[in-house]
């Protein structure tokens, strides 16, 4: 059974049909990555699964559990995690109050530490930054402190919007080696990406989104040999031109 299973959604902002039908599944241990241009619905779903939007018609069913229609803290509390596009960071609060916001349903003080002892590990930056208010930070330290703050419900699954957005090359590099750390350590992971190269070089499967539906899936490999997601997302000549 997949841990996370999207039927047939259908979601809306306001009269404007957002997503047309999508479906898809992420199983245990799995990094998914749903790749597309901007606009075509990425970020929605993520947001649909987080219960930010809630579909009109369709399923979501986390570890078989029917989960559309949940309000937000609720779906956090099944230990599902969201780092949004654009950080979020809390830019007044320091870097260790962020990181608590994001257990703000973990009641026991020793899961706590051992989250904060997690992120620590994955991200030393932020250790060195405890203190340091959020909006002090640097782009790649604010997109490390969001992925930390998702990671301190424990999450189950990680649903991760955008996280090379308008990062160097070299921290784009630095925060995919760590999300596959992340996913090694037994989190699945749900990858919205724009750069359709580095998301598929670490994903086992992914699905192509495009105006509110899935047009593709394959394994990442599959993808990546895709003529389509070769032209269209990977910035690559048609093999058969010239």
């Amino acid at each position: 059974m997949p841990i996370l299973e999207l039927n047939d959604v259908h979601a809306y902002y306001g009269h404007i049909h957002a997503l047309k039908g999508v479906s898809l599944s992420v199983e245990e241990g799995e990094i998914v990555t749903l790749i597309g241009a901007n606009g075509a619905g990425k970020s929605t779903t993520l947001r649909t699964i987080s219960g930010l939007l809630r579909p009109r018609l369709g399923s979501i069913r986390f570890q078989g559990q029917r989960i559309d229609g949940l309000p937000p803290h609720r779906v956090a509390a099944l230990r599902i995690g969201h780092a949004p596009e654009g950080r979020r960071v809390f830019p007044r609060m320091t870097v260790r109050e962020n990181l608590e916001m994001g257990a703000f349903l973990q009641s026991d003080p020793a899961a706590l530490r051992q989250g904060l002892e997690r992120v620590f590990t994955l991200f030393p930056r932020l250790q060195e930054r405890e203190r340091q208010a959020a909006g002090t930070l640097s782009g790649g330290e604010q997109q490390m402190l969001a992925i930390g703050r998702a990671l301190m419900s424990q999450p189950r699954i990680l649903l991760l919007d955008e996280p090379s957005m308008g990062l160097a090359p070299t921290l784009v590099e630095l925060i995919f080696d760590i999300i596959v750390d992340i996913n090694r350590q037994g989190t699945a992971i749900l990858l919205v990406e724009q750069n359709a190269h580095m998301a598929l070089s670490i994903a086992h499967r992914g699905y192509v989104i495009q105006t509110g539906q899935i047009i593709l899936s394959d394994t990442a490999e599959g993808l990546q040999r895709n003529e389509l997601v070769r032209r269209a997302y990977l910035g690559e000549e048609s093999a058969l031109a010239g």
